[in-house]
């Protein structure tokens, strides 16, 4: 499975942003697809992630009522709308791909539970 993401920039904070995130390849469609994000000096972190049929969701706590999540398997993208968004959002976020990576937060939460990634999109928040 091949992962691109797009549609990071500059925005100011409060703003928003959405993100998507391609995939292609074998049963790409069949897939969670999750988000995570890597500021500069940082671990990479979880962000949140939706699973194969769209229907389960999980979302970090700095995520949580700013962000969504949603995916169309018709063209095998996942989408993250950003709102509100603080100086703090800053960071490269990276998309991933798993077949069994969010069987419970905590598995979805682990970089190790995702199969593939993508290269990233910069998201920078000014204040």
């Amino acid at each position: 499975v091949q992962l691109q993401a797009s549609g990071g920039g500059l925005v100011q904070a409060g703003g928003s942003l959405r993100l998507s995130c391609a995939a292609s390849g074998r049963t790409s469609s069949s897939y969670a697809m999750g988000w995570f994000r890597q500021a500069p000096g940082k671990e990479r972190e979880f962000v949140t992630s939706i699973g194969w049929s769209g229907r389960s969701t999980y979302y970090a706590a700095s995520a949580k009522g700013r962000f969504t999540i949603s995916r169309d398997n018709a063209k095998n993208t996942v989408y993250l709308q950003m709102n509100s968004l603080r100086p703090e959002d800053t960071a490269v976020y990276y998309c991933a791909a798993g077949g069994n990576s969010d069987t419970s937060y905590y598995t979805a939460s682990r970089l190790g539970s995702w199969d593939y990634w993508g290269q990233g999109t910069q998201v920078t928040v000014s204040s």
